[in-house]
């Protein structure tokens, strides 16, 4: 039976450039973009003027927005290409709010025991693309697309987040995983950059389809 490639992820910090890299690669492969649900996020805004008051209700509508992509995903016969997976909303930001005493115990556990229901019908995708960068690209990207509520964001935040990534990362074993450190590249601008990436999501795809 041939291998029939459904999912395919972009994860990685905020202004990592996972979302310009999902637009590219649906361009280049024809594959169906899902973005993550930013700017009719109803709770964003507040989140980063107050994150202790509106942190479970934001990872709460984060988690349940990427179950339905999941959901669609898996039922779709169409390629589709994610930006940001269900496991960070969990093993990275839900995480993080709560060591930072952002979610309290009681609020950090009835968000695990959902995400836990949640995936155990999750199927984790054929290719995991991890976008690493470092707090100066992560700070000029963020700058550079100029969303006013996320001035506030703290360095320390986008530190702390990129500690979770790297452990996360470090210990993923749900499926096949490109690391890709983005930090002196430039996808946008630079034609070569974006054909080194495709390069090397192609040898991985490649590999997908092997006996």
């Amino acid at each position: 039976m041939s291998y029939k490639l459904k999912h395919i992820a972009v994860c990685g910090n905020i202004g990592s450039g996972k979302t310009t890299l999902v637009e590219k690669l649906s361009r280049h492969y024809s594959w169906i973009p899902l973005f993550e649900s930013v700017d009719h996020n109803p709770y964003l805004r507040d989140f980063y003027e107050d994150m202790t008051r509106w942190a479970f209700h934001l990872q709460i509508y984060f988690l349940n927005s990427r179950f339905k992509q999941v959901t669609e995903i898996q039922g779709s016969e169409k390629t589709i290409v994610q930006d940001r997976t269900i496991y960070e909303d969990a093993y990275i930001f839900a995480s993080n709010l709560h060591q930072g005493g952002h979610l309290t115990d009681r609020d950090y556990q009835s968000y695990l025991d959902i995400f836990h229901s949640m995936v155990s019908y999750v199927k984790p995708p054929d290719l995991l693309i991890y976008l690493r960068a470092d707090i100066p690209k992560l700070v000029q990207q963020i700058q550079k697309r100029g969303r006013e509520y996320e001035y506030s964001m703290r360095l320390d935040y986008l530190r702390k987040l990129n500690e979770h990534y790297e452990q996360w990362i470090g210990e993923y074993k749900l499926g096949k995983l490109l690391i890709i450190d983005v930090n002196a590249l430039d996808f946008v601008e630079r034609i070569e950059d974006f054909s080194d990436i495709v390069g090397r999501i192609d040898l991985e795809l490649n590999n997908l389809f092997e006996p």
